[in-house]
């Protein structure tokens, strides 16, 4: 699906002229930031900046640095990610989104989980501010399962309850989304071609799974009607980081040009 105009990075390439799907794929391509300090996370985003331009600013590196990293990684060109899932009273998380806005991300997520007051409110604090980030409506995290929910009190599949969070997102306004590649075709039919979405549990065939439960391949969530994909460990613990960036890079290549 195409990339809104206003979120596409200015991305230049120090490399020799590529196809344009790889430049695509590249600009797709967020690489998860969760190492524990801010001189980590400088020196992976410099050393992945000819490979991809977004950069995820989770809680870890938020906890350990703070809004200081966010600005670091805008002011030296990448495009970054602030995951930090907001969950509140509505007026708490319309304050937190305000200040989180002027660090200079372009993307932010709030928990469609804080229901529906909660996501109009932090969609209306920004609403009138100058280039405001897009903001994200994370689902269910990709980390739960049927079980999982099951233990939170949550009766629905994983499939079922992400369909109502993106509902109801998009009744309170919104059109972005984080969820995992399971449930990514069904919320493209919802939001339409104009929905952003984001979609972490992305693994190339072989890797490790980790904590993550439902996963899929780059190149099936993209089919499937992916944004962006949220690649971590399998990049930044790879013994060669742009090695492995730039494999995934060309699976997603390859899948944007069929």
């Amino acid at each position: 699906m195409p990339i809104p105009e206003r979120l596409k990075p200015a991305f230049v390439s120090t490399r020799a002229a590529e196809p344009d799907w790889t430049e695509e794929a590249r600009k797709r391509l967020i690489v998860a930031l969760d190492v524990p300090d801010a001189r980590s996370a400088e020196a992976t985003a410099d050393r992945l900046a000819g490979v991809c331009k977004w950069f995820k600013v989770g809680l870890e590196l938020f906890s350990a640095a703070g809004p200081d990293v966010v600005q670091a990684l805008a002011s030296r060109g990448h495009s970054v990610f602030l995951d930090l899932k907001f969950h509140d009273i509505p007026n708490t998380v319309a304050g937190a989104v305000r200040s989180a806005a002027r660090l200079g991300a372009r993307m932010m997520t709030v928990h469609a989980a804080g229901g529906p007051a909660m996501l109009t409110a932090a969609r209306t604090a920004i609403a009138g501010l100058h280039d405001a980030p897009e903001l994200l409506a994370v689902t269910v995290l990709t980390s739960m399962d049927a079980a999982q929910l099951a233990a939170a009190g949550v009766q629905r599949t994983p499939a079922e309850q992400v369909s109502l969070l993106a509902r109801m997102g998009c009744e309170a306004g919104l059109r972005g989304f984080v969820c995992s590649p399971q449930e990514v075709a069904a919320v493209r039919t919802l939001t339409g071609p104009e929905g952003v979405l984001v979609v972490p549990g992305i693994r190339p065939a072989g890797s490790d799974a980790g904590d993550q439960k439902r996963l899929a391949t780059p190149s099936a969530a993209l089919r499937d009607g992916a944004s962006y994909l949220v690649v971590g460990r399998p990049i930044t613990q790879a013994a060669d980081p742009v090695g492995a960036a730039d494999a995934i890079v060309a699976e997603m290549a390859a899948a944007l040009a069929v």
